[in-house]
C-alpha cells in the first residue's frame, strides 16, 4: 500500500470576523468546509483556486500553524500541532511573500542557522553544495539577503526549504513576480529535484504555466469545498473546453467544415488558415490525415485550453449547480 504523506477528512476551518462601531456584530466565516485530501508519498499535486478559496488556511492547517475547527489530518503521519517539531524536520514551505532567510545575514549564514536548528551537523555541507550548484547560488552567498533580488531569493528560499531533505515541499505561490526566464529556471529545478530524491510536492499557485509543468494531478477548492480532483485533462473534459487546431494551408481552400471529429471555428476570408475545434474522442492524426487527403498543409499548430478559462468555466458550472 502506498504510503501517505497527507491524509486528512472532514478538514474545517471557521472564523470569526467582528465588525461595526459600538454595535459590534460578529459572523463565521468558513475557510474550508469538510476537505477530503490525500497525497501519496511522491506524488506532486496541484491545489489551486481563486483568490480566499482556502489554499493558505489548508497548508496551515496540514503544517500545525492553525488548528482545524472540525476533522482530522496526518501530515508525513504525524498530528501537525502535537507534532510540529517533529514535523519540521518532514516538511520544507516555501511562502512567495514570506522569507525564512534572515534579512540582514549573508545568504550562506542563513544556511548555517537552519542547519543548526535542524542539527544536521556537518552532514548539511554536501547537501547545500548540491543546492548551490543546481540553484546558481554560489555568486551572491555573501550576499545580505535583504540584497538579493527577488529571483535570487526565491532561490535562496527554496534551498533554505530543502536543506534538511525534507519528505514534503510545499510551495506556496513561489514564483510570484518572477520574470520569465527566472521561472523557466526554477521550474526545471523543481522537476529535477523530484527525480534525483522523490520528493513529495504540493503546490499552490496562480500561474497555470506551474501546474502545467510540475504536477500531476490538481485539487481545485471554490470557497473552501473541493470542486474537482483528478487531471487536468480531465478537468477540461468535464467543463467542456476545446482542443484547436490551426491550420496553415498552401492554397486557398474551402471551409473545412464537415471534417470527421472537428467543428469548424473560424477560417479566413482567402480560407489559407482555418481552426478546427477537436470534439471529445477524436484523434488529431485522423483529423490531419483527412485535411492533407484534401488540401496540402503548409504549418498547423494545436492550441491546448488556457487552464484559468478551464477552472473559471469549473466554478461556473459549480454555481449553476447550486
Amino acid at each position: 500500500m502506498t504510503e501517505q504523506i497527507v491524509h486528512a477528512r472532514g478538514l474545517t476551518r471557521d472564523f470569526v470576523v467582528r465588525s461595526g462601531g459600538w454595535r459590534r456584530t460578529k459572523r463565521v466565516v468558513h475557510a474550508v468546509v469538510d476537505l477530503d485530501l490525500d497525497i501519496a508519498a511522491g506524488e506532486a499535486v496541484g491545489y489551486i483556486g481563486a483568490n480566499g478559496a482556502g489554499k493558505s488556511t489548508t497548508i496551515k492547517m496540514l503544517t500545525g500553524i492553525l488548528s482545524p475547527s472540525a476533522g482530522t489530518v496526518a501530515t508525513c503521519g504525524l498530528h501537525p500541532q502535537k507534532s510540529r517539531r517533529e514535523l519540521a524536520r518532514e516538511i520544507g514551505v516555501v511562502f512567495g511573500q514570506r522569507s525564512q532567510l534572515w534579512w540582514d545575514l549573508p545568504l550562506q549564514e542563513s544556511y548555517r542557522v537552519l542547519a543548526s536548528i535542524h542539527r544536521l551537523g556537518s552532514s548539511h555541507r554536501e547537501r547545500l553544495d548540491e543546492l548551490v550548484d543546481a540553484l546558481d547560488l554560489a555568486e551572491f552567498l555573501d550576499t545580505p539577503v535583504r540584497q538579493l533580488s527577488l529571483g535570487q531569493r526565491i532561490r535562496g528560499e527554496i534551498a533554505a526549504a530543502l536543506l534538511h531533505s525534507p519528505r514534503l515541499l510545499i510551495l506556496d505561490e513561489p514564483t510570484i513576480g518572477l520574470d520569465v526566464l527566472s521561472k523557466e529556471r526554477l521550474r526545471a529545478f523543481l522537476v529535477a529535484e523530484r527525480a534525483a530524491h522523490g520528493t513529495t510536492l504540493l503546490l499552490t499557485t496562480h500561474d497555470m504555466d506551474d501546474v502545467q509543468r510540475l504536477t500531476e494531478r490538481i485539487v481545485v477548492v471554490d470557497h473552501g469545498r473541493v470542486a474537482y480532483t483528478g487531471d487536468l485533462p480531465g478537468l477540461v473534459r468535464r467543463v467542456g473546453a476545446d482542443r484547436v487546431i490551426v491550420l496553415d494551408l498552401e492554397e486557398p481552400t474551402p471551409s473545412l467544415s464537415d471534417v470527421a471529429g472537428t467543428r469548424l471555428i473560424g477560417t479566413e476570408p482567402d480560407g489559407l488558415r482555418q481552426r478546427l475545434a477537436l470534439l471529445p474522442g477524436a484523434s488529431a492524426a485522423a483529423v490531419l490525415a483527412e485535411v492533407a487527403g484534401r488540401a496540402p498543409l503548409r504549418d498547423l499548430t494545436i492550441e491546448e485550453p488556457d487552464v484559468e478559462d478551464v477552472v473559471r468555466r469549473l466554478y461556473a458550472t459549480q454555481q449553476a449547480a447550486h
